[in-house]
């Protein structure tokens, strides 16, 4: 858990650098943890986890987690992001894999990975509402092949709770 609020906290602060408040803990729920800030008067509610086992033949690697982000002002709600700890391979978007569900309509840009639509986003959440698990596969710009399952256990809680802050109908 240390090592994950210590991830939480240098992304946090890099996207909150310029925010007047600092991000604050909604909640713990199971794997996941529910966080809110204010970024120039607007407030911004995400929730976020890392996963439970990462595969791959790699040296070196970076943070690895993932986010579900709702910014009511921009009415921006359920977008769907995951940060690989490496950058991606462009050619070869990352597949999310939850129950028997499988979503390949991906983007990356560097190490960071999204859907390609809302539609997009809201079905992956949907999947993991009901799923216990889900499955990233995903290649880096050297080749390398990765495997990260993360834990949905509290998904739904935090999801609950981001939505409530931030007024998600």
């Amino acid at each position: 858990m240390l090592k994950y609020l210590l991830v939480l906290s240098g992304l946090i602060l890099g996207a909150a650098a310029n925010a007047a408040e600092m991000p604050k803990v909604l909640g713990e729920y199971g794997d996941w943890t529910a966080w809110t800030y204010n970024d120039r008067g607007n407030l911004i509610c995400y929730m976020s986890s890392t996963p439970k086992k990462d595969e791959g033949k790699y040296t070196k690697r970076g943070d690895i987690y993932t986010i579900i982000t709702h910014r009511p002002s921009e009415k921006t709600f359920d977008e769907v992001s995951f940060v690989a700890g490496y950058n991606f391979d462009t050619k070869a978007p990352f597949v999310i894999k939850i129950g028997d569900k499988t979503f390949k309509n991906t983007f990356t840009e560097g190490s960071k990975g999204w859907m390609v639509s809302a539609q997009e986003d809201r079905n992956v959440i949907a999947a993991m509402k009901r799923g216990e698990r889900m499955i990233v596969d995903g290649k880096s710009s050297r080749g390398t092949t990765t495997k990260d399952t993360y834990s949905l256990k509290g998904f739904s809680s935090a999801y609950q709770a981001i939505s409530a802050k931030c007024k998600k109908k």
